[in-house]
């Protein structure tokens, strides 16, 4: 077989056992031994991948090997922001879900992590979304504006869950649940709902973003980067922000002054 042949064939092997695959490494030629030291980088690559994800699948086994069926993982994104809502979701995955790359929202790139979204939401047996806007967070702050969101969450479940896993947090609801911290990179039922949460806060700001162009919410989110505190100092706030948070606190008192 020609280089070019033996390149193609290669990418429909799976396994490293393959008896095509043993034959290429007897090959001489420089070319297939490039090949075949290919195939091993990214075989081993790949491996890692799914090392990693068995590795995040180890909570729900236990869990569901003390009995529990309905696993639900929650997680929020934006409590850090000085505008914007603080958004949660909560989501059940079935036993047989696979998705590698899996991880902490954060860390995945937005491309893929839309394509994440859209698979989970294809896959999950329920997804649930909380959002709990600025005015409330101001009232009864952030840490219990998220609270709060996460149980409306539950809450937009279609099923009942009867264990929940909660990235660093506990929830006053009559259900079993397990709190982790850095739990969107532990667990794929808490990863897969960091993903939800920060995909539907990050197409809610693009959309403030368009209503309010000066600001750009949809490069940073609402978070307080330069750009947006030279804004704020221009144009004041909007009636996403957060009147609690430093330093829109600061600039909405010179506002009535």
């Amino acid at each position: 077989m020609s280089i070019k042949e033996i390149s193609l064939k290669l990418k429909t092997i799976r396994e490293p056992e393959d008896l095509f695959l043993q034959k290429c490494r007897e090959d001489g030629r420089k070319g297939v031994t490039d090949l075949v030291n290919k195939w091993q980088r990214t075989y081993e690559k790949e491996q890692q991948v799914r090392d990693a994800f068995t590795e995040m699948t180890e909570f729900e086994r236990q869990l569901r090997k003390q009995g529990f069926s309905i696993l639900a993982g929650i997680d929020e994104v934006g409590r850090g922001p000085l505008a914007g809502p603080v958004v949660t979701s909560a989501v059940i995955l079935p036993d047989s879900f696979y998705l590698p790359g899996l991880n902490d929202s954060k860390k995945i790139p937005e491309p893929k992590r839309e394509q994440f979204y859209e698979m989970i939401f294809k896959e999950a047996i329920s997804v649930g979304v909380g959002v709990v806007h600025s005015e409330v967070i101001d009232e009864i702050n952030i840490y219990q504006a998220t609270k709060k969101a996460m149980v409306a969450a539950v809450n937009d479940l279609s099923e009942l869950p009867d264990h929940l896993l909660i990235d660093a947090m506990e929830l006053d609801v009559p259900i079993p649940q397990l709190s982790l911290i850095k739990g969107d990179a532990r667990s794929i039922s808490i990863s897969a709902a960091s993903i939800i949460a920060k995909v539907t806060r990050d197409r809610m700001m693009k959309e403030y973003g368009e209503k309010y162009p000066e600001y750009g919410f949809e490069k940073h989110m609402g978070y307080g980067t330069s750009q947006h505190l030279e804004a704020l100092d221009i144009h004041g706030l909007t009636p996403w922000h957060r009147r609690s948070f430093a330093p829109v606190k600061e600039i909405a008192a010179r506002t009535k002054e």
